[in-house]
């Protein structure tokens, strides 16, 4: 089922790594971990969230964007939902297409609902993909190819929904350890050229397909746990990055990007960081 909405606003994002003009992010309010669903967060569960240190790494993280000229918009915290940090899940913009996500884990479903509100009332054309769950984690755009990962949030009937509704686009099904929960916690574009990647996660053959798109760069097993791969593109090769995860810094400094370190250290304790905190739904 599709549900679509009448539009009066200007969507578009054809890659990961566009200058990023819109996004929607939402505050950690009321974070915690009520129930593991993640590797990481098996760590972390007795000692849980701090929300106040979250928030406040929240709003630096949010004021870092708008140092760099992004629009910020900001979805109701709910204590219903405690996991609404990681707006990336709940929708996903691929061209001027904007889909919101159906949930697979329990304890994150009615998220997407506040999103499909906030669009209906500002009259954001978008489509409700239902049935088969699909989180934005496992959704990865560059150009006319949109990687999507096979895990446990995401399955193959979904992908193959997807592609009947883009038949424009190549829909490349990536299939992973799904411990690591959404694809970008494991892989993410930096630009049409480079690419981050754990590669203990996939199959060889899929690392070599990968490799014949991107120059790969290799993020550690420990980098990995502290969310290397999560990083977020905001255009003009700058990407906004934790200072903890020094390798991989220094290796995207090698290549030539602007890393912007932010300390995200409370919020990575839930198994996501700045690619999962921000919903693009307008890049240039």
């Amino acid at each position: 089922m599709v549900k679509t909405v009448s539009n009066k606003s200007n969507v578009q994002c054809q890659s990961e790594y566009g200058i990023l003009k819109q996004v929607v992010l939402c505050e950690p309010e009321y974070m915690e971990i009520k129930e593991v669903i993640n590797d990481v967060q098996k760590k972390y569960e007795d000692d849980n969230i701090d929300q106040e240190l979250a928030v406040k790494q929240h709003r630096n993280f949010e004021q870092a964007l708008r140092n760099a000229g992004v629009e910020i918009i900001k979805l109701p915290p709910s204590k219903d939902h405690p996991e609404q940090v990681f707006t990336r899940d709940i929708g996903f913009t691929i061209g001027n297409h904007l889909f919101v996500s159906e949930m697979a884990n329990p304890i994150r479903q009615g998220e997407e609902e506040v999103l499909a509100q906030w669009l209906s009332n500002n009259k954001i054309a978008y489509k409700n993909l239902s049935l088969h769950s699909i989180e934005g984690g496992d959704v990865i755009v560059d150009g006319n190819r949109v990687f999507v990962g096979i895990s446990d949030r995401t399955c193959k009937k979904a992908i193959q929904n997807l592609q009947k509704e883009l038949p424009d686009y190549e829909i490349i099904p990536i299939p992973f350890n799904p411990k690591y929960l959404h694809l970008d916690c494991v892989f993410n574009i930096l630009s049409s050229e480079d690419a981050l990647i754990f590669p203990e996660a996939f199959e060889p053959k899929i690392v070599n397909l990968l490799s014949s798109m991107y120059h790969l760069i290799e993020v550690s097993e420990t980098e990995q746990f502290s969310m290397g791969t999560n990083v977020l593109s905001i255009g003009q090769n700058r990407v906004l990055s934790l200072p903890v995860n020094r390798d991989v810094n220094y290796q995207m400094k090698q290549h030539g990007y602007e890393v912007l370190e932010v300390d995200f250290s409370e919020i990575i304790k839930s198994g996501g960081s700045f690619r999962c905190c921000s919903m693009p739904i307008l890049r240039q």
